[in-house]
C-alpha cells in the first residue's frame, strides 16, 4: 500500500527523515524497513529492524566486479554472493571471512601512481565490493532473524509492482513538461492507492 510520497530532485537522506516523521505523525507504526543501499539511510531507521535488499546488494557487487569477473578472487566472491539467498548469517559470514583470509594480501596490494605520487589499492573495485558486503552484513539477514515480521529480502514488490508500470507510463509520455509528468505520477499513485 502506498502511504505517502514526495516529489524530489535527487534521493537524499533528509527525504527519508521527512517521510519517517510524516508517517509517525499520521499514526503509523514502523515494524521494519527494507532499503536499497542508499548511503546513510540505515542511520535514519536505526531504531527499526533493517533489511538490505538482496537484489540491490548483488547489483552493487556486480557493478564493482562485473558479471564475468576475470580475477580469481572476484570469481570466488561472486560465488559467495550467489549463495546469499540460500544461506544464513553465520554460514555467509564464515564464507566471507574465509574468502577474506585467503585474499587479504591480494586486497591490500598498493599501487603508486607516479604522476600524482599518491597510493591506492591495486584492486580498488574488489576492495569496494568486499567493503560493501561487510558494511551491509548486519542488514542482509534481518528477514531470517526476525521471521515473525514476515519481511521480504528484496524491494521487488514496490520496484516491480508499483514503480515499473509507472516508469513505462512516464517513458511513453516523455515529451510532456515536467509539471505534467508530476501530475501523471500523482494521479497514478492516488489511483494505485484506491486499487488496494
Amino acid at each position: 500500500e502506498i502511504l505517502i510520497w514526495k516529489h524530489i530532485q535527487t534521493e537524499r537522506v533528509d527525504d527519508y527523515k521527512y517521510l519517517l516523521i510524516e508517517l509517525l505523525a499520521l499514526g503509523y507504526t514502523i515494524l521494519s524497513v527494507t532499503i536499497d543501499g542508499k548511503r546513510g539511510v540505515n542511520s535514519v531507521f536505526k531504531d527499526y529492524p533493517i533489511q538490505m535488499c538482496h537484489f540491490h546488494q548483488k547489483r552493487i557487487i556486480q557493478r564493482y566486479i562485473t558479471l564475468h569477473p576475470k580475477l580469481e578472487a572476484s570469481q570466488e566472491l561472486k560465488k559467495i554472493m550467489t549463495r546469499l539467498k540460500y544461506s544464513d548469517e553465520i554460514r555467509f559470514t564464515k564464507a566471507l571471512d574465509i574468502w577474506y583470509i585467503k585474499y587479504k594480501d591480494f586486497l591490500n596490494e598498493i599501487t603508486l601512481h607516479p604522476d600524482s605520487g599518491k597510493y591506492s589499492f591495486t584492486h580498488k573495485k574488489l576492495v569496494s565490493a568486499y567493503t560493501s558486503i561487510r558494511n551491509n552484513l548486519p542488514y542482509l539477514f534481518t528477514y531470517k532473524n526476525h521471521k515473525k515480521l514476515n519481511l521480504s529480502n528484496t524491494t521487488n514488490l514496490i520496484e516491480g509492482g508499483v514503480f515499473s508500470p509507472l516508469k513505462i507510463l512516464i517513458k511513453i509520455h516523455r515529451g510532456l513538461s515536467k509539471s505534467l509528468k508530476l501530475k501523471i505520477v500523482d494521479d497514478y499513485l492516488v489511483n494505485y492507492k484506491k486499487r488496494e
